[in-house]
């Protein structure tokens, strides 16, 4: 759907009512009437729109609900019959006189529940025979919220009063599904797609009674949505390019399941969920009935994701939706947290420069909340979305797509928009690191600056020790970290985009975490604003480690995660370099000594304006 394909046209400013595309197979539902004038009216059932969107005129109270079991095209349990998943399916009571509505459709993990499972300890040296550690207050927790498994949900009291059903699926492995979570490869990803085959005529789906059912109350136009795991399905639905989902709307959601439980060959964690990893995420969803079935695709998972390296591999690649975005053929609307360290940000970045790689239609919204949705902080995200399903659900004109493809939620709330992301004006910008013997704190220059005394800087890892703890009291030098800040800034300074490292270092081991923090000292408070992480092993790609020689200089290159983020005034722009970063990665025993060549060291930060828009007193 690189353009969009039309069956219905609706003038954008007035109010009328409009029938829906009707199959062939429609008749007495479709017979004429007269009115008192004479005119011919249709006694099917009529959505009404007003100013592009439609309206809540149909009941609620009234709507018909059905749970069904779609089959699947996999066998994820390995039992010799197709995994069958559940579906709930809220419609408007109307949609028995002949009225044909699109479908809103979430699939989750989650609406059954989750187990608190242990997860991995991460106390550990580097490549160490992972062990399962007990599970913490925190841990072991999944990273959406647990899921209504009834209705009513906000989806159905927002849309099915409009012309809209909702469709809500149980993924396979979970609650009355059949199956084996398998976190996000194709065993997931076929079975989210069977129920838009379903709707458009392609499977089958029974009710618990063995009676088989179709869905002859849709069009066959689907829009996908959720957040966090529930919006990742969507993301991977989409890849596979299948009929009838004409959009989705990601919400916090993964395109990369190797960024989410790893960055640069390091083995990372979900912020607030230490230790947890792909197999602990399927363990904690296994919820159906006889979950011993799925033992060994939890053993497969463990060995698959290659805890001990860290690197990217083909278990990787199968849940990788962004080298796939080439076969997407829906509009896509993302929607992610400026501060959302569980599914971070790259996760929307990498994303979303697929998407315009493939000319995919898209629109982004990017708000400051962290892992969740954006409705506590777009007072008009009903109507946003509402527009959105309308256009591209009911082929009824609005002005969605005619509003800048970017809204960004600045820090202090207030709402701007962009033609695109990054911002258009956007230039790397290198920041050259600068040593300062005086006060252990170095600074920047914009131009090379020769180490003539070839003078090293060191810091040794405590992996103990907080980062929030390490970009604070800088009166007092600390051995554990490196700092560089400008002076204060005489103008506003906006980052948007992927900062990035460049740091020429010797290690006196063969292995260490290597962590970047890019940090705003400000005038009231010291804020983090980015963080990112590589494993020293990874120096090449994340498809391999290298064996490094102790003692022996190399060039360590690595991103930090996506942001965009206005410095004021008065601000002082900061990096810190540690090793460890305790909330993220292993932490192996503390000692580990990283040397600094400052001189061959840098930054690369997305200013928008670049060089020129940097400037301190």
């Amino acid at each position: 759907m690189k353009n969009k394909k039309r069956f219905l046209k609706v003038a954008m400013s007035t109010a009328l009512s409009i029938p829906l595309l009707l199959s062939s197979t429609i008749t007495s539902a479709g017979e004429l009437t007269q009115d008192e004038n004479g005119k011919n009216h249709s006694s099917i059932p009529e959505i009404e729109v007003i100013d592009g969107m439609t309206q809540p005129v149909f009941s609620h109270q009234d709507a018909i609900t059905e749970r069904i079991f779609v089959e699947t095209t996999v066998d994820s349990d390995r039992d010799g019959n197709f995994d069958r998943i559940r579906v709930d399916i809220m419609r408007p009571k109307e949609t028995e006189e002949g009225l044909k509505v699109p479908v809103i459709y979430e699939m989750t993990p989650y609406r059954s529940g989750i187990k608190n499972v242990p997860v991995y300890d991460v106390d550990v040296e580097h490549n160490a025979v992972p062990k399962k550690g007990k599970a913490g207050e925190d841990s072991g927790k999944p990273y959406a919220a647990y899921t209504n498994d009834r209705f009513p949900t906000s989806y159905d009291n927002y849309f099915v009063p409009r012309g809209y059903a909702v469709v809500l699926g149980e993924s396979i492995g979970t609650g009355l599904s059949n199956g084996c979570p398998t976190t996000g490869d194709e065993s997931e990803i076929l079975s989210t797609r069977a129920v838009i085959d379903w709707l458009n005529g392609r499977a089958n789906a029974y009710t618990a009674d063995g009676e088989l059912v179709t869905a002859d109350w849709t069009t066959g136009n689907v829009g996908m949505t959720g957040v966090s795991y529930n919006g990742t399905l969507p993301n991977a639905v989409a890849t596979t390019g299948v009929e009838g989902l004409k959009t989705i709307v990601p919400i916090a959601a993964i395109s990369s399941w190797y960024e989410y439980y790893r960055a640069n060959g390091l083995v990372t964690a979900p912020g607030g969920y230490q230790g947890e990893d792909a197999d602990n995420m399927a363990e904690a969803i296994l919820t159906r009935a006889n979950p011993e079935a799925c033992k060994q695709v939890i053993e497969e998972l463990t060995e698959g994701m290659d805890r001990q390296s860290g690197d990217y591999n083909e278990f990787w690649s199968k849940r990788d939706y962004v080298k796939d975005a080439k076969n997407i053929d829906a509009s896509v609307f993302v929607v992610h947290g400026l501060n959302d360290w569980n599914v971070k940000t790259k996760q929307f970045s990498d994303w979303w420069n697929a998407l315009e790689k493939n000319n995919v239609p898209r629109k982004l919204l990017l708000h400051q909340g962290g892992h969740a949705g954006p409705t506590s902080y777009k007072a008009d995200w009903n109507t946003m979305l509402n527009k959105w399903f309308d256009y591209w659900l009911y082929d009824i004109e609005n002005d969605i797509m005619d509003e800048p493809m970017v809204d960004i939620q600045r820090e202090d709330r207030s709402w701007t928009t962009e033609q695109n992301w990054p911002a258009v004006g956007t230039v790397p910008t290198t920041l050259h690191l600068q040593p300062d013997s005086t006060n252990g704190t170095g600074t920047f220059s914009l131009k090379p600056v020769p180490n003539k005394n070839k003078q090293d800087q060191y810091f040794i890892d405590n992996p103990l020790i907080k980062a929030n703890e390490l970009v604070t009291n800088l009166e007092t030098n600390s051995e554990n970290r490196l700092v560089y800040m400008t002076p204060a800034l005489t103008e506003s300074v906006r980052i948007s985009g992927t900062p990035k490292l460049e740091i020429r270092a010797s290690i006196d081991r063969p292995v260490a975490n290597l962590t970047a923090l890019l940090v705003n000292y400000g005038a009231d408070k010291t804020e983090i604003i980015t963080r990112g992480w590589m494993d020293v092993q990874n120096l090449h790609d994340k498809t391999r480690s290298t064996a490094l020689t102790p003692g022996r200089e190399y060039t360590f290159t690595w991103d930090m995660q996506p942001d965009d983020y206005v410095f004021n005034p008065g601000d002082r722009l900061g990096i810190v370099i540690i090793s460890s970063d305790y909330d993220y990665t292993i932490r192996p025993t503390a000692g580990t000594k990283i040397s600094i060549d400052p001189e061959r060291s840098k930054i690369i930060l997305p200013i928008v304006g670049g060089p020129k828009a940097i400037n301190w007193e």
